[in-house]
């Protein structure tokens, strides 16, 4: 039996959880979630400072807290699992040594996990799904499509050249004073908004290029904003609609470039899997057209519940059991030293272009 710890401190969330797995059945016995939202609710986005504090402050509680929902001490812990890259320096150190101090005191093994890899497993926590399978990630860091062969094997085939998609949510919501998070804010206004009102771009569509740009749409928003100030409140619907339209069109098109990869690379699989993973995830309208997308092309979609989709300690704690299972623990895990980047397919180059965001991917 292996009972694992997870820990995740990668930016805005302090999250522990509680695994269990016994012969090969597995059960979340707690996922517990503080939310730093209202800390950073004023600057508009996440201040490292602030958040690297809180997790000092909140990490030890949340750790009981999970201990005690899942009803099990440290000593029936069998392994501590920690979020070690890449993310804020400042959180990732906080995480990262509270549970070197537990393995080490408790005499648990440690498993580094790669924030990413969390994401790229988690639908084999909900859903069972076998590799290799197709990644969609989307959140505010990060957007790729990665093919996921096995455990640690990962290959990029796509990115963005530029902002993350959770990223031009996020100023878009600040551009038209909603309020943070972002990506909710635009979503929910965008449900009672016209999205034909705004002939906004499609960035890429159509291009042979499998990869994702995102800058000149946020562009594109900021210009009709300034031309129709002050915004009234159907003009905010209006244009949060068009942007969210102009998303998921753009997303289909180009994932559908890797659909059309992965059918190729393995002919063998009669209904292959796509997964989107990421906080983006969890928005209703790009699952919906993904969904649409699997349908027309033989695909199957999978979609973490959406308490899994954001960061979370139970992705952790499942990515470093997956680990331990296929042997592929650090050597020296106490020493390992946090990440602030940590590419997932770490034989990948940036993409020409790139900026910081995308980059970091």
């Amino acid at each position: 039996m292996t009972r694992i710890l997870g820990i995740e401190t990668s930016c805005d969330e302090t999250a522990a959880a509680v695994i269990d797995d016994r012969g090969g059945k597995t059960e979340i016995l707690s996922n517990v979630v503080f939310s730093q939202i209202a800390d950073h609710a004023a600057f508009g986005g996440v201040v490292p400072e602030i958040a690297a504090r809180a997790h000092v402050e909140a990490l030890d509680g949340v750790i009981k807290a999970a201990l005690d929902e899942a009803g099990v001490t440290l000593t029936e812990i069998d392994a501590i699992a920690a979020t070690a890259g890449p993310g804020l320096i400042g959180g990732l150190i906080v995480g990262l040594t509270t549970a070197k101090a537990i393995a080490a005191a408790s005499g648990k093994p440690l498993v580094p996990v790669n924030h990413l890899e969390g994401h790229a497993l988690t639908a084999r926590l909900t859903d069972g799904i076998e590799f290799p399978y197709l990644l969609l990630l989307v959140s505010g860091g990060h957007t790729q499509i990665v093919h996921v062969e096995g455990v640690g094997r990962y290959q990029r085939w796509a990115s963005t050249i530029d902002d993350a998609l959770g990223e031009a949510f996020d100023k878009t919501a600040k551009l038209l004073g909603l309020p943070y998070p972002g990506g909710p804010s635009v979503e929910k206004a965008a449900a009672g908004g016209n999205p034909k009102r705004f002939a906004f771009p499609r960035p890429l569509k159509g291009e042979a290029r499998p990869d994702f740009s995102f800058s000149g749409l946020k562009t594109a928003v900021r210009r009709e904003a300034s031309a129709l100030a002050p915004l009234g409140e159907d003009d905010i619907a209006d244009i949060c609609a068009s942007f969210q339209q102009a998303v998921t069109e753009t997303l289909s098109d180009r994932v559908k470039r890797s659909l059309e990869r992965f059918r190729e690379t393995h002919p063998d699989i009669e209904t292959p899997a796509l997964v989107v993973a990421g906080g983006v995830a969890a928005n209703q309208a790009i699952r919906t057209a993904l969904d649409t997308l699997c349908d027309k092309t033989g695909f199957r979609l999978i979609a973490p519940p959406i308490r899994l989709c954001g960061d979370n300690a139970a992705m952790i704690a499942w990515a470093g059991l997956e680990r331990l299972k296929a042997e592929l623990g650090e050597d020296d895990a106490l020493g390992f030293a946090p990440r602030p980047r940590w590419p997932l397919d770490q034989a990948a180059t940036p993409l020409f272009g790139t900026g910081k965001r995308g980059a970091k991917a």
